[in-house]
């Protein structure tokens, strides 16, 4: 599976973004698909996960705000993100995994990543 992810860019604080994720691979639909994200000089910390079930949970600092979907004709996966914050400034990746249990928090657990895109909120 090849990951693609899109859609950052420069906003201010409360604006919306929505962040997508292009998956290739005939099983994505059985994929538990994840956002992470990396600040400068900080790990890369859990944002959202969506199972194939379509089950959800989201890290304390983006419920809310931040919404994760799948589409799995089109095989996608979005984050919208609302009333951006400028601590939400970071590189955001998508990834996926075979395996529906595990820590899904943990990046040690994804198979595959896409490249990452930029989101900067400026205050």
């Amino acid at each position: 599976v090849q990951l693609q992810a899109s859609g950052g860019g420069l906003v201010q604080a409360g604006d919306s973004l929505r962040l997508s994720c292009a998956a290739s691979g005939r099983t994505f639909s059985t994929y538990t698909m994840t956002w992470f994200r990396q600040a400068p000089g900080k790990e890369r910390e859990f944002v959202a996960v969506i199972w194939s079930d379509f089950s959800k949970r989201y890290a304390d600092s983006a419920k809310g705000r931040f919404t994760i979907s799948r589409d799995n004709v089109k095989n996608m996966v979005y984050l919208q993100m609302n009333n951006l914050k400028p601590e939400d400034t970071a590189v955001y990746y998508c990834a996926g995994k075979r395996n529906y249990s595990g820590r899904y928090y943990s990046i040690s657990e994804y198979d595959y990543w896409g490249q990452g895109t930029q989101v900067t909120v400026s205050s």
